[in-house]
Formats: structure tokens, sequence, C-alpha cells
């Protein structure tokens, strides 16, 4: 594999004076955690201490540098995109991404042909852009519900792995889909499911490849991911496992004016099927905010999972088909070839013309913030296993760096995904510290944060309905107005400890839009809601969220 080599705003060779604002505040924080230079080289190999010393998810609090990412971008290599490798990598890195995973759709025409080909790509990619790390991955058909990225850690068995998977155990290929005819079909796809996810563990197990991920893609898109579904896969494999998309690609989708009245943000247009799962409300199939209900909801699903005390995190990501306002189209079949005897779309053709779409470039809009140690593909690995992750629409923030630390002698404490553990009447400190957007973002704004707001639960244990979806004693516990501050600046949030464990998370928007949460104003008094169809700028609309820090009470 061509050499790695580390961004330019990470790169001591690079002078500051080629630095745009946004890659000078970056490296102001990297140079703050103690990691610009040597001890930041490159390590793909790398595993965070907490996880070499196996203490499991989360630990305490390394010194994290922040890589952007995106595990969802698709090009000629899926039947319903367009762009070619080259163009989605020329733009990631235009909007300032380390990390993306090509995640390619599958279907009989991938597996027999597109795969290998895609490799080959993803090679020469990787070549020609040595500042980026470049996943290979595959969305994959989840037997009787939605999609998920998968993706595997560079090796020699990287593209073998997803195509074996992809034969074996997607539900398009197999026919185990949404559509199961009745109850045994709907067990035995639901089973298989939960068996694709313990064998890609195996091959993690066992050295076939370094490391693989799964995170389930705009879970409530349809409706047809069940709360129970979702905690199977995730108890089948944790480490493997990891999470959802808590905000769905195809944000541009309600663009005032661009794709019609009924549009909404992450193309979330449909209503409950005979699929759906019949225990979620109508008012689920719309995007808050831009971010699923799964995850905008305080007390909503993510919250009913996070209130067992086991990690589940959250991203964001492009979904990159067709980008919004661009003027380039499929090109034109030769005669006798299609996507089942090729893999592959021809190359697209430029109109000037803008063509239809829903989406932004990887890291135009969206983008997933992944707290690593040092520079590698491993790296970034480890720290989304780890939760060490953070999202943010629109260049809200340039950094967020979260601890949490007992009040008196409790050393650096723990960071995002991590774990205190805390006797009963303790006193704790949530250090979050807020670094401004230093430039307009790709829409010509300069984003400002207008409040960020702690949002606590209790953790209860293991759900003893697998089905629920609501944590009723989770809720927005504090809210700072931080309108007009600008640069670096520390929030220092007391907590109480009792005699009952629980976990705390953030989020934050511009103030532009919000209102009473889906459960009540006694849970989110300001929320995010959902926009009119058709009427759904994104920019005027932008939120970030982290992942949980738990505190574990003990006797």
């Amino acid at each position: 594999m061509t050499e790695q080599q580390l961004p330019v705003w990470a790169d001591p060779a690079v002078s500051p004076a080629d630095l745009d604002a946004q890659g000078m505040s970056r490296r102001q924080l990297m140079r703050r955690a103690g990691l610009f230079g040597a001890a930041f080289a490159l390590g793909g190999a790398a595993v965070p201490a907490a996880a070499a010393a196996g203490r499991g998810h989360g630990g305490e609090d390394p010194r994290l540098a922040y890589l952007v990412g995106d595990h969802h971008v698709h090009s000629v290599y899926s039947h319903d995109a367009k762009y070619t490798f080259s163009q989605q990598a020329r733009a990631a890195a235009r909007y300032g991404l380390d990390w993306m995973v090509f995640n390619e759709h599958s279907n009989f025409g991938h597996a027999s042909f597109g795969a290998a080909l895609e490799h080959e790509e993803i090679l020469k990619a990787r070549a020609e852009n040595p500042r980026q790390l470049i996943f290979q991955g595959l969305e994959w058909y989840i037997p009787a519900a939605e999609h998920c990225t998968v993706f595997a850690a560079p090796g020699p068995h990287e593209a073998d792995l997803l195509t074996k998977f992809e034969l074996a155990y997607d539900g398009k290929l197999l026919g185990y889909t949404e559509g199961a005819a009745g109850a045994a079909d709907t067990a035995r796809n639901e089973a298989h499911a939960v068996k694709a996810i313990r064998w890609l563990a195996e091959q993690r197990r066992t050295g076939y490849v370094d490391d693989v991920l799964v995170l389930a893609n705009h879970p409530l898109r349809l409706g047809i991911d069940s709360p129970h579904e979702m905690r199977a896969w995730r108890d089948a494999a944790p480490e493997i496992m990891i999470g959802m998309e808590g905000a769905p690609g195809a944000q541009g989708a309600a663009l005032p004016g661009w794709r019609g009245a009924t549009s909404v943000r992450g193309e979330y247009e449909n209503k409950p099927s005979a699929q759906s799962w019949a225990g979620y409300p109508a008012d689920a199939y719309v995007t808050y905010g831009g971010f699923d209900w799964a995850t905008a909801t305080v007390g909503g699903l993510w919250d009913s999972m996070l209130a067992e005390g086991r990690l589940f995190s959250i991203t964001t990501n492009s979904d990159n088909h067709r980008t919004v306002f661009d003027t380039w189209k499929n090109g034109d079949w030769p005669a006798g070839r299609n996507f089942d005897n090729t893999g592959k779309l021809p190359d697209p053709v430029n109109t000037d013309t803008p063509q239809p779409g829903s989406d932004f470039w990887p890291g135009q809009f969206s983008r997933t913030h992944v707290g690593v140690t040092r520079y590698g593909y491993r790296a970034v690995m480890t720290g989304l296993r780890e939760g060490r992750v953070w999202l943010d629409h629109g260049h809200l923030l340039d950094g967020l760096e979260v601890r949490l630390r007992r009040e008196h002698g409790g050393g650096r404490g723990v960071t995002l995904g991590g774990r205190l553990r805390v006797r009963g009447g303790e006193r704790l400190t949530l250090d979050i510290t807020v670094t401004t957007a230093s430039r307009p973002n790709p829409r010509g704004i300069l984003p400002e944060l207008a409040h960020v707001d702690v949002i606590r639960g209790a953790v209860r244990g293991p759900a003893s309905d697998r089905d629920a979806w609501r944590a009723p004693d989770t809720r927005v516990v504090r809210t700072a107005d931080v309108s007009g501050r600008k640069g670096t600046y520390t929030l220092r949030v007391p907590l109480t400890v009792g005699h009952e464990s629980f976990y705390v998370r953030l989020r934050g928007s511009d103030g532009n839009r919000n209102g009473t949460g889906y459960l009540g104003a006694s849970v989110d008094p300001h929320g995010p809601i959902p926009h009119e169809p058709g009427d759904g700028d994104p920019w005027a609309d932008t939120w970030f969220y982290s992942n949980p820090l738990f505190v574990d009470v003990v006797d």
C-alpha cells in the first residue's frame, strides 16, 4: 500500500501560511493536545492505550486529535450513483475530510464484477490521495431491515471479506428482505442478520482482517429497523456493530424550490407500510433538524439503548449519490452492456446544466469527527469503536473537547465514549471546550453556535422489553446560552452523583429553529423540529451532537 502522508493541517512540513483559517484552527487544537509533529507520526496499526490495556470501550481520557470523515459515499460502482472515485476524493479533500468509506450498494452486478474492479480503483485512489484515508466498504441490505455500512481495515483480504459477506448474507441477494411473507420468514431473516454480524466478528477474531465495523444507515427512513432488531445486532458483536447514522445523508433534499413541495431533509418522505414496525408513530418518519427521529428525540430510541449502560455510537455522512446543483449526468451505456453484466456505471459527463440531486459532497455539509491518538486506518476504526465521536452539520464548530472528571483529585477523567467509576455522593465536573467556527462554511455563512444542551439519563440495565423505544428518565438538564461567544472557551458543568448510574451527552445548534421536543417541554424544552415539506434549507438549521459519557456508580 502507498505510504500515507499526514493531512496538511497536521503536517509540520506544511507552512502555516499555506493553511486556511480552519486548517490553522485544527492545527492549534492539535498542538493543545500535545500531538503535533512526531507525537502524531503515522501509525496505521496504532491502538490507543485504553484499548490495548484491555479495559474495553472508553477508559481514561487520552490526548486526542480529531479526524473528520464520512462512512457513506457512493461511486460508479453503485447502480444508482454517478461519480468516479477521483471526483469524490477531490471533493472530500476540498471540504477537509481526512477519511472516507466508499460504500457501494450490494447486488449481483457488484458481487460478480464490480467489487474486484472497485478494489483496483481503491488502491489507485489511495496512491493518488496519500493525505486521505480511503476505506473500501459495502452498503449491506440487512435481512428483514434497512441498510448498513460494512467496512474493513486495508489488507490482503479486505475485498474478499466484503464479497464473501455480500454473497452469503445480503438480504437483497438472498431475497431475505423486509417484505417477508410471514412470521416464519421474518424470524429466519432476522436470525440471518445476527448470524452475519457474528461471522464478521469471527473474521476479525481469527485475524483474517485486521478490523471490521458495521453501522446502521438511515434507521427510521422506512420504519423497518425495529428496536428489537437493533438490539439484536448490537448484542451479536458490540465490538463490530457499533452504532447508527444519527443523521442521514441527502441533506439537500428539501432545499426550497429544488425537488418539490413534499421534499424532506434526508429523503425521509415515507409513510408506515405493512413491513414497518407497528410501534413507531407516524412522526418517526421525518427528520428533526436534519437528524433521525431515533436520535433527535430526547428520551427516545437512542436514549433507550444508552439507558442500558452500553455504548451505541451515532454518526452523520453525505450518502453522496447525486450532488445538489451539480451539472454531471450518467454516461451512456455501450451496446449490450448494463450494470448487471459489468458492475460499473459509465463515467459521468458534464452537461453545464444543474441535474437532479439531494446530496452534498463528502464533507461539504455533514461531518463525523473521530478522536485518535495516532494517524492511520486502524486508529480511525479504534476511535469509532471507542465512541470518541461528535458530529456537526454546516461546519457549525471547529472543535469540541469533552472531559468528565471528579471535582477533586480525579485526574484527567474520561472523554466521549468513556466510563467513570465513582461512589454515590461524589461531585463531578463536565468540561465542555468549544472552538467556534473560524471561517465561512461552503454556503458562505459564518456559523454561530447559540446554545449547548446537556442531556442526562439514568442507566437501568438491559431492557426487559426489547422493543422499548423510550427512556423515561432522560431529559435536558442544562442549557448554556453561548450566543456571541467566539474562539475557544470552556463550559464547566457541575454534576451530582446519587445512587444510580447515568450517562450524559451533548447537543447544540445555531438557534434558528427549535421548539418543544417530541416527548414534551419537561423533557426537551427547545429541541430540533421538523421543517415544512419542501422548505428545509439545511444551512439555516444546523446542529451538533456528541456521543455519551457513562458514570458507573459503585457502592
